[in-house]
């Protein structure tokens, strides 16, 4: 729920009071039900609501203890809350709302810092301390809620998009040659702390960073699962771990059903989103309304898997609901979820989420959703080969298996001035897989994909469309306890029966065996993947743009090979390559980047 912005100021002088309502207004779609500010010395605050919990006015931001003398801004959702509240009443804490926000600065007061490791859920936070001045940012461990930082001469801004620190003004927007060099690599993802730009970064997930009133700060990461068998789980066999992933996830989907509104499920009518529905089904919920999208067939590519998700909905008798997209409609529909984007994403699903958000924001405000289940119980295609080296050559393997092209292909491709001196992307992989723990080399591909690849790719894509139409997704599958048990799980019972072996078996337990065995399924958009008319001609508007030309990003030879041929040239895992070169500039473009 909702969007954040704020300003602190280090000179001595008042916040930007102007720049912080533009950034507020440019995030109204995240918070269509309200709208507030707050300011006081040296820090402005702003946000946009949206009404889940404690429907009330009373349950507006932002808001101050007056007691404790805190103001926070909050978005997201804690699971836990009711039993947060109930703790924290026992120790002497007066509540004044029935809202989530109201516990999570209780929790702060309480427990200062240390706040985040009681709260289950989905959060970017700001607090500021009114005597002290400090402010206080932290973000939820799977990095489900962003939060983004603009560091301006004497102030630091934040909010929950780019485009909203964009709107505010004085950004540095120049690129930054190492995020040019993941994107091209790592199918998109730049890893946290950066962006594209050079003058915008963003808190890492799990993170609790204090800003003094002098400009200094400190950062601590509060959370991170080791990827080792751990001792608690010693003598557990395959239907021991069935059990107790099928435990965790009830426990997971039941949390995520804590709203003052319904909730609803985005049904795809594969393993991970039909598990959510069958949970619920168990646990008595009835006219559960469900959600699937599809899209006209291109180049003999089918585009819907409605014949799934309809005998998922038919089974568990929910009130189900199908949009089919024609292929036109994807192309009128790449402006909308380009400018929904914080960072440029080439995912072809990003469209089919804009479009699918719109038809149920219709309807419903909140939804569950499988998004990362394939990332944390290795579901892909590619992790047999990843798992199958020592732990020591991970990093190579994971380069060669995952990249979209290598260090010396970049050189081709991009201008001389934007290609870093060294392989950025593969240095940072090597670095990440270094850190202690992640025993074997599976255990170190997932850890990087789940807490790094996931959170700035598929967890972002969702976040960034659903709330572009004011709805809330909520992934039962990143509960962070799933996450902590997934990840202790012995690599072979997640990659039995092609991927995601220990989820399957907790699947066969409360789903038909078509819908568990069924072959693997993905969010297909062929309109995109094959540059059907409509969307090419889009591209080639973006790249013959003098924006295009000024910028000076990719070499004038590789772009006209990619336009001479636009469905033939395709990276390392399959993507069409003049997609992912169109996407990061009309992105630029969209967002008004010279």
């Amino acid at each position: 729920m909702c969007g954040l912005s704020g300003e602190i100021r280090f000179d001595e002088g008042r916040p930007d009071l102007a720049a912080v309502e533009r950034m507020t207004d440019r995030m109204a779609a995240r918070g269509p039900d309200g709208r507030g500010m707050w300011s006081q010395g040296a820090v402005a605050l702003g946000h946009r609501r949206l009404k889940i919990i404690d429907l009330s006015e009373r349950g507006g931001q932002p808001m101050t203890d007056s007691e404790a003398l805190v103001t926070c801004v909050f978005n997201g959702c804690v699971y836990n809350y009711r039993q947060l509240r109930e703790e924290l009443t026992r120790l002497g804490h007066h509540f004044v709302t029935t809202s989530d926000t109201e516990v999570v600065i209780k929790s702060y007061r309480q427990w200062g810092t240390d706040f985040v490791q009681h709260l289950t859920g989905m959060f970017a936070v700001a607090l500021v301390e009114h005597d002290t001045g400090r402010l206080v940012l932290a973000r939820d461990r799977l990095g489900i809620k962003p939060l983004y930082l603009a560091e301006l001469p004497g102030r630091l801004r934040f909010a929950s998009t780019l485009p909203a620190l964009l709107a505010g003004g004085g950004v540095d927007t120049s690129l930054d040659p190492v995020a040019v060099h993941q994107y091209m690599s790592w199918h998109a993802t730049v890893a946290a702390p950066r962006t594209v730009l050079a003058g915008v970064r963003k808190l890492p997930p799990a993170t609790v960073r204090v800003v003094e009133r002098d400009g200094t700060h400190r950062d601590h990461r509060y959370w991170q699962p080791s990827y080792t068998r751990r001792g608690e789980f010693a003598g557990m066999g395959p239907a021991d771990w069935r059990d107790a992933v099928l435990a965790a996830l009830r426990t997971a989907v039941r949390r995520r059903t804590v709203a003052d509104v319904p909730v609803g499920v985005l049904l795809s009518g594969g393993l991970d989103s039909s598990l959510i529905v069958a949970l619920l089904a168990e646990a008595g919920q009835h006219d559960l309304a469900t959600f699937s999208v599809g899209f006209e067939s291109e180049a003999g590519e089918e585009g819907d898997e409605f014949a799934y998700s309809d005998q998922v909905s038919r089974l568990f008798d929910t009130d189900h609901h199908q949009l089919m997209v024609p292929s036109d409609r994807v192309s009128t529909a790449l402006g909308g979820a380009i400018a929904a984007m914080s960072e440029p994403m080439m995912s072809h699903d990003v469209v089919a989420f804009h479009l699918l958000s719109e038809l149920v924001s219709k309807e419903i405000s909140v939804v569950q959703t499988g998004q990362g289940a394939d990332e944390v119980f290795a579901g892909y295609h590619w992790y047999p080969a990843l798992a199958d080296v020592d732990r020591a050559e991970e990093p190579r393997r994971y380069e060669e298996t995952y990249f979209d092209r290598s260090h010396a292909d970049l050189a081709k491709i991009l201008q001389p001035h934007m290609l870093p001196d060294h392989d950025a992307s593969a240095e940072f992989v090597h670095r990440h897989m270094a850190a202690p723990g992640a025993e074997t080399a599976l255990d170190a591909a997932l850890r990087l994909d789940t807490h790094v690849m996931l959170v700035d790719d598929p967890v972002k894509r969702v976040d960034n469309m659903t709330m572009d139409w004011g709805l809330e997704a909520r992934v039962p599958f990143l509960d962070h306890e799933l996450v902590e048990l997934a990840a202790a799980c012995p690599p072979e019972l997640k990659l039995a029966e092609g991927g995601k072996g220990v989820l399957k078996q907790a699947g066969r337990t409360v789903l038909p065996l078509s819908i568990v065995d069924r072959p693997k399924g993905y969010f297909p958009v062929p309109a995109i993947r094959h540059m059907a008319g409509p969307v090419l001609e889009r591209v080639r508007e973006s790249l013959a743009a003098p924006e295009a030309r000024s910028r000076g990003l990719f070499r004038d030879e590789y772009v006209a090979s990619l336009l001479a041929a636009p469905d033939d040239h395709r990276t390392n895992r399959g993507a069409n390559a003049l997609w992912q070169v169109a996407l990061l500039e009309t992105w630029l473009q969209t967002h008004g980047i010279h």
